[in-house]
């Protein structure tokens, strides 16, 4: 159930992001922008694409839960458990869930372990933290721009 709230809501939080990143920056021109709306504009677009891209995630994490819900009865093992070539990898999965922060299809072992499989692609997690460290960069620039220009009037 939360797979699928998150699969209606980011699209709704990115779309808004991206929506205030170019709206603000086509009202004033990126010509006529300064540094400061420029960089408000560019962290806005940034928290866009590493939503767009952990939705992306997660949206073929929910296909692979979904195969899963629709095997009938070739439900066990689970089929995104299964390795090909190798008919008795799946011979000790007991169960499977869904991991969120990356998003990942986790098979659950007998011995206690779990095992990801490749239905949540390695790059969503190493992509989201890049494009949140960007517009994390972009707002502290952003911040420090008029703190900088305040302290160079003042003195000057």
């Amino acid at each position: 159930m939360t797979l699928l709230v998150l699969l209606v809501l980011l699209p709704v939080v990115g779309i808004g992001f991206a929506g205030y990143g170019f709206g603000r920056l086509g009202r004033t021109g990126v010509r006529r922008a300064d540094r400061e709306t420029r960089l408000r504009c560019g962290a806005a677009l940034a928290v866009a694409a590493a939503v767009g891209l952990y939705t992306w995630g997660l949206l073929l994490v929910g296909l692979a839960v979904l195969d899963t819900d629709d095997s009938g009865t070739d439900a066990f093992p689970a089929r995104p458990c299964r390795v090909a070539g190798e008919p008795g990898a799946a011979a000790d999965v007991v169960g499977h869930r869904v991991a969120y922060p990356p998003p990942r299809y986790v098979c659950e072992l007998s011995g206690g372990g779990s095992r990801a499989t490749d239905d949540g692609p390695g790059y969503v997690g190493p992509g989201v933290l890049v494009l949140a460290g960007v517009a994390a960069v972009c707002l502290v620039l952003a911040e420090t721009g008029p703190a900088l220009s305040a302290r160079k009037t003042s003195s000057g």
